[in-house]
């Protein structure tokens, strides 16, 4: 796990040693381990080194070939690197370390790009070709750790972080117009643009090559991509809970491979309690921790949002080492400016409590197991799903769903919204970048399955994508690398060819009451219950208690929205309603006010909203 950052001159011309030097240190948070440069006339590769898998200095980055022809900075573990090793010795190469970037590198030597398609972990790469003068940028299936690139002034600049990007002198500057609609409709970025000027992100699954023969032609091809659907033959429920069993504690104990410590994160909840159950079988003395929040002005359903006291029961009963930080009003505002430093992007959610459990993990472990996969790959959220099941036809589909989507700011009231800049973005239809998500999995679509397996993809190219993004950023905001089990290749796969009727319960009596036109009666249909991810609960029994298993769904959110009516309200105030703030260049201020107001009134719950505004009014004060 580290950073990587790095420089390609297309038109020849030399690069400074100094400016990837900087880029590098930018991101000196990401790998506190140790520093790497390699320059060669157009080429600059920076790499920070967080040492997991042999610490030595065998594993210093960037690594070169044997040959001298392919130099390696690389982000990421590969767990099955042992059984590719043994295969690549078979063929001839020899390794000199112990390290899983090696066998990357001798992978790549070997297969040329389609190593990817082989290796089961989390990754970002770059592999400079000295004889062809070439550059190879990877990122993973998932998107787990992420890789943004930008092209400016004749520069390929790309990086683990946008900081290390923006390091580089002739890096573009301001924000991206439309990047802020398609935030404040979706509270997240579906395609790869982001809300900086120019600055894409690679997308998962994908790699990119140049060269400089012909420094145009950019390539980015997709390698891999979701596919949920209908088995063709079914299995037993037996046989699938075997098949999970197996697959789901062979992708935790795959996971655990590491020359240092490995800690887990423990919510109150089954995914993480599950993943925990099993490691600490093998880890003695494994630590675990857990953020709760403190509940005295909380109101509500928010009573509910903290589950230390079933953390510390699945802890006792795994006989883990716990370690709790409990959150209070007030906590959001003193770390907001360092979580907009490092998640650079806003995405999913109010993730500053992401923020506060990363720092707390790091200061015990470099590595700690996370929960993050297990709702989006088996069905966790019904209420989300069932409120497109029956539809004309896709296009019916689509204008249902996307209506649902739009979780801060709706279609109707965008002028309004963005009047200080809508003639800049009129043209821009946040229901078109929906609609494009489905490009490749569009498929005959005929029953409700297949639009649950439609909104399954969904979810797991963007709202997952925004999950992994901000786990990633966060926890090496601290220096500790974050492992998702849930995200295993083998489990994957199995998980999108479970049949949906083994993933949610009550789909053919939303079926039924759809068809039927019931009104307000399929209301209770889109609350949170025990509904969903039935596979999974019903194996997971084996490893916590019942009571675990089967409990509601719940998010890990803090209660914000009592916190901004009450403890919070002023710093609310001071950063929306006055007139020193830069969001109303962008946004109408008496429509932003008054929605402000409304969540403070009590009127209607806007609490994303209000954490959206002051995230962006905070990035436009660090990043412009």
């Amino acid at each position: 796990m580290c950073g990587i950052a790095g420089v390609l001159d297309l038109t020849g011309n030399p690069t400074s040693e100094t400016i990837v030097r900087n880029m590098a240190r930018a991101i000196a948070h990401r790998g506190p381990d140790g520093e790497g440069i390699y320059v060669a006339g157009p080429i600059g590769l920076g790499h920070r080194r967080l040492a997991i898998i042999d610490p030595t200095p065998a594993g210093h980055q960037p690594m070169v070939t044997k040959d001298g022809r392919y130099y390696l900075i690389y982000n990421g573990e590969i767990y099955n690197f042992s059984a590719l090793r043994i295969e690549l010795e078979s063929l001839g190469h020899t390794f000199h370390s112990q390290t899983d970037t090696e066998v990357v590198l001798q992978a790549f030597a070997q297969w040329g790009a389609a190593c990817v398609d082989r290796f089961n972990g989390m990754f970002a790469l770059a592999i400079w070709d000295q004889r062809e003068k070439s550059l190879f940028l990877a990122r993973d299936r998932y998107g787990i750790k992420p890789l943004y690139y930008t092209v400016n002034k004749g520069k390929l600049l790309f990086g683990s972080e946008i900081k290390a990007i923006r390091a580089h002198p002739d890096t573009p500057s301001g924000m991206n117009q439309q990047g802020l609609v398609e935030y404040f409709t979706f509270q997240n970025f579906f395609a790869e643009q982001t809300l900086f000027k120019d600055i894409q992100l690679l997308p998962p699954g994908s790699h990119m090559t140049v060269n400089l023969d012909n420094p145009e032609k950019i390539i980015t091809t997709r390698y891999w991509d979701y596919c949920f659907q209908e088995p063709q033959s079914r299995l037993s429920e037996a046989e699938y809970l075997e098949q999970f069993d197996f697959l789901f504690q062979q992708a935790v104990n795959r996971q655990l491979v590491a020359d240092v410590d490995v800690g887990a994160y423990l919510s109150g909840g089954v995914d993480s309690g599950s993943i925990t159950a099993i490691a600490a079988k093998q880890l003695k003395q494994m630590r675990t921790f857990t953020c709760g929040f403190d509940l005295h002005s909380a109101s509500g359903i928010e009573l509910g949002f903290d589950e230390r006291a079933t953390a510390e029961h699945m802890s006792y009963l795994f006989q883990t080492e716990q370690y709790e930080v409990v959150l209070k009003a007030g906590d959001m505002e003193r770390c907001l400016e360092d979580l907009v430093w490092h998640l650079e992007e806003p995405r999913v959610g109010q993730s500053y409590p992401n923020y506060y459990v990363s720092r707390l993990a790091s200061k015990f472990n470099k590595v700690v197991l996370g929960g993050t996969g297990g709702d989006e790959l088996f069905g966790g959220y019904p209420w989300r799903y069932y409120r497109a099941v029956v539809n004309q036809d896709f296009d019916h589909y689509v204008a249902k769903y996307y209506e649902f989507w739009q979780r801060m700011v709706s279609s109707d009231q965008m002028s309004t919204f963005y009047s200080p800049i809508w003639n800049q973005v009129k043209h821009y239809n946040p229901q078109n970048t929906f609609k494009d998500i489905f490009q490749e999995h569009f498929k005959d679509l005929r029953k409700p399955e297949d639009y649950v397996n439609h909104s399954l993809y969904l979810e797991a190219k963007t709202f997952l994508h925004g999950l992994l993004t901000v786990e990633d950023k966060l926890s090496m905001a601290h220096g500790l690398e974050m492992r998702v089990p849930f995200m295993d290749n083998d489990l994957v796969d199995f998980a999108m060819q479970v049949p949906v009727s083994m993933k949610l319960g009550n789909l053919q009596q939303v079926v039924r009451l759809n068809e039927n036109d019931p009104g307000n009666k399929i209301q209770r249909n889109f609350q949170k219950t025990k509904d969903g991810k039935l596979l999974l609960r019903k194996a997971m029994q084996r490893y916590v208690p019942e009571e675990v298993a089967q409990a509601v769904k719940k998010g890990f959110s803090a209660p914000d929205a009592s916190w901004f009516q009450g403890e919070s309200i002023e710093y609310v105030k001071q950063s929306l309603m006055t007139g020193k703030s830069p969001i109303f260049d962008y946004l109408d201020r008496t429509m932003v006010e008054a929605k402000v107001m409304e969540h403070l009134d009590g009127k209607r719950n806007n609490r994303l909203l209000v954490w959206s505004l002051i995230y962006v009014d905070l990035w436009l004060k660090r990043f412009t």
